[in-house]
């Protein structure tokens, strides 16, 4: 695959074999993101879970102390006080039956995270197959099927990201912007690996992180030595 100069030239500050501390790898993807955007700073972690068992599954959330520095669009489905509520909190889009057209047939995604109470579930539970794949699909474990809504919202608007495992075992989540300070990131990075960490399966034997890399949108990625992040 051929890089662009920018690219090519950002590399070279990266030592190829090299497994960096945290707060040097930190300092390098910021050094080394130099698109004209605002790039997102993002932390790919492969773990020594299988996915194929359900005993070895990770799925959770945790809240970013600075955030992500991207504004999140908020769907909530639920009804009545539920829905007023939704509203009041902030909520981007808020409803129910009427919005399953919308997304199936009209393919209309203006959202970014989807909320849902409890008694909505058996509707949100028709749009599985498009939400799903996505990754979109409101999950107990993530706390965005609650009756609480309001919490729910402040907590995404705080900086709240969903972590789990995609088909190959490995976590893919941003840890902020390329504006961040080295501090702001350090920080959202040793919330994620200490929730993550918290998260293990017991089933899972042998070293649990088996590669950590971050990297910004358009940069290349610096690997850490995951031996020090357990």
């Amino acid at each position: 695959m051929k890089r662009g100069k920018k690219y090519t030239e950002a590399a070279k500050v990266i030592e190829r074999g090299t497994l960096y501390d945290r707060d040097e790898a930190i300092s390098l993807v910021k050094k080394t993101a130099v698109a004209k955007f605002d790039e997102t700073i993002e932390a790919h972690i492969r773990t020594g879970c299988d996915g194929r068992h359900a005993d070895q599954q990770i799925r959770g959330a945790v809240v970013l102390p600075h955030g992500t520095g991207k504004k999140v669009r908020i769907l909530v489905f639920a009804k009545d006080a539920k829905a007023e509520e939704a509203k009041a909190a902030g909520a981007d889009y808020v409803g129910g039956d009427e919005l399953i057209p919308k997304i199936q047939n009209e393919n209309w995604f203006e959202f970014d995270v989807v909320v849902a109470t409890p008694d909505m579930m058996g509707i949100v539970g028709r749009l599985g197959r498009v939400l799903g794949p996505k990754g979109l699909m409101p999950n107990p474990k993530a706390g965005t099927v609650t009756m609480d809504v309001t919490k729910a919202i402040q907590d995404i608007k705080a900086g709240k990201i969903e972590y789990r495992l995609d088909k190959t075992n490995i976590i893919h989540v941003p840890i902020g912007k390329a504006s961040f300070t080295e501090e702001q990131l350090a920080d959202n990075f040793q919330t994620l690996i200490d929730a993550v960490n918290k998260a293990r399966p017991a089933a899972v034997k042998g070293q649990f992180l088996k590669s950590v890399t971050l990297t910004s949108t358009m940069g290349p990625g610096v690997k850490l030595n995951p031996v020090k992040l357990v």
